[in-house]
């Protein structure tokens, strides 16, 4: 019986930071197939043609094109491609222009590993799978109106990245199990921390976490 046949979904994972790539193989090993990595558009290209996934994981940003390049190269030639946006960025943008490019779904690189195989699998099936937030910038788009704003001026004033590195600490990961989840150093998640008790007024870790919590973000 093939692992496809018995439930586990194959998959490809396209991004340019070999750190990343690992640490997603090492939490997906049990839960799904990965066929290969690829680190930019052309890599990502022929390694999707020649393998044909079920699911193809893949970053917005990557050197040569970015993810769009990669849905529609893949998609004039293998039309049932299914795509799964894992990505760091949660920019209005970058998430619209990967759903015009024909992916069916967007999560952030903070998802929980569970999360992400039941991502997977719902893309596998056809089904779109976005997060409450993302979602609402789909909606607008298609439906000719604007994305509200952020409801929370604390919360806007950080950074994509800093969000991130606040999430996994309210989540209670280390500096280092967050730097492999990232695809950054434990000295740049430590730098992202201490911009964000700047940032927020706060004196400590613990601090943080509480603050995360009572704002919903962990």
């Amino acid at each position: 019986m093939t692992d496809a046949a018995a439930g586990r979904p194959s998959v490809v994972l396209i991004d340019d930071h070999a750190l990343f790539r690992s640490g997603v193989r090492a939490e997906l090993a049990d839960r799904v197939e990965v066929l290969g990595e690829a680190e930019d558009v052309d890599g990502a290209v022929r390694l999707v043609l020649a393998r044909a996934p079920e699911v193809v994981l893949l970053d917005v940003h990557l050197p040569g094109g970015g993810g769009v390049a990669v849905v529609e190269q893949v998609l004039a030639q293998r039309p049932q491609q299914a795509f799964l946006a894992l990505t760091v960025s949660d920019a209005p943008e970058d998430v619209i222009a990967l759903v015009r490019a024909g992916a069916r779904g967007y999560v952030e690189k903070t998802i929980q590993p569970a999360a992400l195989v039941d991502a997977i699998v719902q893309v596998r099936a056809g089904e779109p799978v976005f997060g409450p937030r993302l979602a609402g910038f789909v909606l607008a788009a298609f439906s000719g109106t604007q994305a509200a704003a952020p409801a929370d001026p604390e919360v806007d004033q950080l950074t994509p990245r800093e969000r991130e590195v606040l999430q996994l600490i309210a989540r209670g990961y280390r500096y280092k199990q967050i730097a492999q989840r990232l695809g950054i150093s434990p000295r740049t998640v430590e730098s992202h921390t201490s911009a964000v008790l700047r940032k927020l007024q706060l004196t400590s870790r613990h601090e943080l976490s509480r603050w995360a919590t009572r704002r919903g973000l962990d």
